[in-house]
């Protein structure tokens, strides 16, 4: 399992990688499926036309501990084999990448359902704040917490 909050500057993980990691589990010869999910920056909003975004969260290390929670429960949930998260903070322009799940389970059906149990979770429940900033002004989004 990976669970990582990046500086987008600092490092880039993309969603082949987290494929390719789960491949390399002892559990690969149980499994039957791995779904994916790329999150990105899109480049209109409502009324606006997106020049950058700027995500932050007020504590690195408890978001990741939140996120490592919620894959933890996703897992046993849906009893799945492995889940791996990386999250990006930092500053964003249109079609960069945010938020990454890759799920590796025996079986289509409760991969599919703990890869948006994962998703959905993290976009609630933890502590964001996104600033949209645009030519028509800058739009604050505050996410869970």
């Amino acid at each position: 399992m990976t669970v990582r909050v990046i500086e987008a500057k600092e490092d880039k993980v993309t969603t082949a990688d987290l494929i390719e990691e789960l491949k390399k589990s002892t559990k690969v010869d149980y499994s039957g499926a791995i779904f994916t999910f790329e999150g990105i920056v899109r480049g209109k909003e409502e009324n606006m036309n997106l020049e950058k975004l700027i995500l932050t969260t007020p504590d690195r290390d408890k978001t990741q501990a939140e996120i490592e929670k919620i894959v933890e429960n996703a897992k046993i949930k849906y009893n799945v084999n492995e889940i791996s998260v990386v999250h990006y903070i930092g500053e964003f322009y249109t079609g960069d990448m945010l938020f990454l799940v890759a799920v590796l389970g025996n079986h289509r059906h409760e991969t599919l359902e703990a890869l948006k149990e994962v998703i959905e979770t993290v976009k609630y429940e933890v502590e964001f704040k996104k600033e949209e900033i645009s030519k028509e002004g800058t739009k604050t989004i505050l996410a869970g917490g």
